[in-house]
């Protein structure tokens, strides 16, 4: 089903509502989101057993949901309601949780949101072929909408989420990260796929091509301010709420954003420390709290907030020429619950 870009009757009764809630955001497509879980959980079933167990797995360990809410707040706010909707927050919920189990691999990484990560559980092998599987899956659902411009944007995001993970493994250790090259590879993992999100429902709302890259630019500035806040939190936040250990983005040879900011402040001594610890990855010669109070100090984890909160500003104006309608409002309000979301 298909209406013109703009307020429909329901939107025009909540659109006094301009900042919402976090659950207020999701509350507008909870309904489609209990479905996107059915979709996932049914196209995570395979004739191999392994592969259903992980893959049963992996949906048992919940998440956010975020990507999907974001295909089905841009596909309302496009004027689409309908079930081509609900198949492709599936895409790339399956999209996103294969980037998870590549990443865990690659970081050697032992738990996933507080339990253990599919490489524990099932050994490298089994879960970089799961990985695999659930791309393919990915696009085999996508396929079925007989949709090229949908394919086009999914081929694409593959493509520069692939060349993201090569791009780290080339980037790790490195101590003089700029903060140009930080972003960038920040886009690849993350931002892109908050991006083509987006795009997806403006292409299933059949929207200009203007429209479409306004949203795509929205979903790219939103993506790195959350990839921004993911990184201050592994340093802020608690193994309780993370669900993996802080720090773990340094034992792992990850140069972040406040950690840039710390070694252009910092002395030379004290930028030999952060050395130590990626050399050894971990914090045997050089303590956790040594790294923090370091931070702390130089002001560059307020610095990394800062500019987290201008990231989402940008995002918000992107969205100014769109029509009013409860979609858009939901949209300006979701960088506040991405800049204050604690895991």
């Amino acid at each position: 089903m298909r209406v013109g870009l703009g307020p429909s009757s329901e939107n025009e009764l909540l659109s006094s509502i301009k900042n919402l809630t976090g659950k207020e955001i999701f509350d507008l497509v909870r309904d489609d989101l209990q479905k996107v879980e059915s979709e996932f959980c049914q196209q995570s079933v395979s004739n191999v057993p392994a592969i259903t167990e992980i893959g049963q797995y992996l949906h048992g360990g919940g998440g956010k949901r975020l990507r999907p809410a974001l295909v089905l707040l841009s596909s309302r706010l496009c004027g689409y309601r309908g079930p081509a909707a609900i198949r492709l927050g599936a895409v790339v919920e399956l999209i996103h949780t294969a980037t998870l189990v590549h990443d865990d691999v690659i970081d050697g990484a032992d738990t996933r949101r507080g339990r253990p990560s599919t490489n524990s559980r099932w050994g490298n092998h089994m879960s970089v072929l799961a990985g695999d599987w659930l791309y393919m899956q990915a696009f085999n659902v996508a396929l079925a909408e007989r949709h090229f411009r949908i394919l086009d944007v999914l081929i694409g995001l593959t493509q520069v989420m692939v060349e993201g993970e090569l791009l780290q493994l080339t980037l790790l250790r490195k101590l003089h990260l700029s903060e140009d090259e930080y972003f960038e590879l920040s886009y690849r993992k993350t931002a892109c796929l908050f991006s083509a999100s987006l795009r997806l429902g403006a292409i299933l709302g059949r929207q200009s091509e203007d429209v479409e890259m306004k949203l795509g630019s929205y979903g790219i500035n939103l993506g790195l301010a959350f990839q921004l806040v993911d990184d201050l939190l592994d340093f802020t936040s608690s193994e309780e709420k993370l669900g993996k250990p802080i720090g773990s983005d340094l034992r792992e040879g990850k140069v972040t954003l406040p950690l840039i900011y710390l070694l252009q402040r910092c002395q030379p001594e004290e930028a030999e420390k952060i050395l130590r610890v990626l050399d050894e990855g971990g914090f045997q010669a050089v303590s956790y709290s040594e790294v923090l109070e370091m931070l702390e100090r130089y002001g560059t984890l307020q610095a990394a907030r800062d500019k987290a909160r201008e990231i989402a500003e940008q995002a918000r104006s992107s969205l100014d020429t769109l029509p009013d309608s409860t979609y858009k409002d939901a949209l300006r309000s979701l960088p506040d619950f991405i800049l204050d979301r604690e895991s």
